[in-house]
């Protein structure tokens, strides 16, 4: 029974992957786009019908110009390195909703949601691109495909566990399964959630950058960001993204990255 179980989880890992276009890396993809879109689209909507959309208002409309372009340029960039296609499926849309929390978010498939509290971190269209541009690479990466694939698979090692440990004790078995899953939390999904972060951010400068967005804005949001968390973000090991120090670095490192990357397009000047 054992062998069966890890030779079924390598049989899955090898035929259920996909390839990141804009890192080359193998991701795993054991649930398909064709299933986790219209399951996004639908809860998107939901969300709409249930939160204050805002629109027609000068803020609306930015968020909807900027999207836009940023969506632009990533079919720029997909299609300038042999991926002309890699949108066909995605729907997008850009709302402002009404909520005092500092927070974006973007659904696969493309539905993206930036709430009117961030909206002072942002302060012009160049800070937005950065906010936007960070979450609209998660869609473009298929972050929460991956996100669904890690979580199956922390399950399967946990059958995998209660299988091994069958012959002991309750008590014992209790022990290990709950070591089993703070392990599996705090050595892989929490570092695999923010290496989702720092790629989205390497990836959103880009975009940006493409955009005509001066990607120096991606550090600013970030320093405003951590100045208003004020020291109270929990510890970096424990939390699902990086801390503010290291996004900051790591965000100032890939900065010439971007910019020599827009050059390729065209864009030397920003805005």
């Amino acid at each position: 029974m054992k062998k069966v179980l890890i030779i079924s989880a390598i049989g899955v890992l090898v035929i259920a992957c996909a390839t990141n276009p804009f890192t080359g890396k193998s991701t795993m993809a054991l649930v398909p786009d064709s299933e986790i879109f219209p399951s996004a689209f639908q809860q998107y909507g939901q969300f709409l019908a249930e939160n204050k959309v805002l629109s027609g208002t000068k803020d609306a409309q930015r968020v909807e110009n900027v999207g836009t372009k940023i969506k632009v340029a990533a079919e720029r960039w997909l299609t300038a390195n042999g991926k002309p296609t890699y949108l066909a499926n995605y729907k997008w849309e850009y709302k402002l909703v009404e909520s005092k929390e500092v927070n974006a978010w973007c659904m696969p498939g493309g539905k993206i949601v930036v709430y009117t509290g961030i909206l002072p971190i942002m302060k012009d269209d160049a800070g937005m691109a950065a906010v936007m541009g960070h979450e609209v690479a998660h869609a473009l990466a298929n972050h929460g495909q991956q996100r669904m694939s890690a979580g199956m698979l922390q399950q399967l090692g946990g059958v995998g566990v209660a299988v091994a440990t069958g012959n002991k004790s309750p008590e014992t078995q209790q022990l290990i399964m709950q070591a089993y899953g703070v392990g599996s939390q705090v050595g892989g999904m929490l570092p695999f959630s923010r290496s989702h972060e720092s790629e989205a951010d390497m990836i959103g400068l880009t975009l940006m950058a493409i955009a005509g967005y001066n990607p120096d804005n991606a550090v600013l949001i970030w320093e405003r960001m951590s100045a208003l968390a004020g020291g109270s973000s929990p510890p970096e090991i424990m939390s699902t993204h990086p801390s503010n120090e290291t996004r900051i670095a790591s965000l100032k490192s890939l900065l010439p990255q971007a910019k020599a990357e827009a050059a390729k397009f065209g864009v030397t000047s920003f805005k």
